[in-house]
């Protein structure tokens, strides 16, 4: 196989894992995420590996993505922090117990009941996530998932979970980034139109 045919053949099988995701789910994230928003409320985003590369993605769009590109709108903005993004508190969490609770102890300190947990897992198995939907749920936390293959423990303990319907890695985190920027463009159009009024 050459390149141009693997490159056809990927971009098939996403095209296809595309037309099969369940908008009705997308659509409860998104009024999730805008109920967050109005009640001012903390959004945590969380992932491993490429999904915490999303995740830090995701925290960049939904704090800025949703004020335009020049970010100069006035509406209030999203509160969203990637616990990805602390190197030093995850690596202390990590080295001092285990690795598993290196999301889940600092949402200890940072959230408050009604605030949200993104977890983004591709296997939804990952022990650090569901770890982190275990103490979600203790503090009162609405968890929403992004997992793929058949979802794992994360469908069965977030309250909203997209669960991408295919076995590859590739296509889910493609798809995860993908749900990100039509998140990201609804929200900010939401928000306009509300303004406009």
């Amino acid at each position: 196989m050459n390149a141009k045919t693997h490159a056809q053949n990927y971009l098939t099988g996403l095209k296809a894992v595309l037309d099969k995701l369940p908008l009705d789910t997308i659509a409860e994230i998104a009024a999730a995420l805008e109920k967050a928003h109005a009640a001012r409320k903390q959004i945590f985003v969380i992932g491993n590996g490429g999904s915490a590369a999303t995740a830090s993605h995701m925290m960049n769009d939904l704090n800025k993505g949703t004020l335009g590109h020049k970010g100069d709108a006035t509406w209030p903005r999203f509160r969203v922090i990637a616990l990805t993004d602390n190197v030093s508190l995850m690596t202390a969490w990590g080295n001092d117990t285990d690795y598993n609770h290196i999301f889940s102890e600092p949402l200890k300190n940072l959230a408050n009941p009604g605030d949200v947990l993104i977890c983004i897992s591709a296997s939804g198995n990952s022990p650090n996530i569901i770890a982190a939907c275990d103490a979600a749920k203790q503090l009162g936390l609405q968890i929403i998932g992004l997992a793929g293959f058949t979802g794992g423990k994360l469908a069965q303990l977030a309250d909203i979970c997209l669960t991408v319907p295919s076995n590859e890695y590739g296509p889910v985190e493609d798809v995860h980034m993908i749900l990100d920027h039509i998140l990201t463009s609804y929200l900010y159009e939401s928000l306009k139109a509300k303004t406009s009024h």
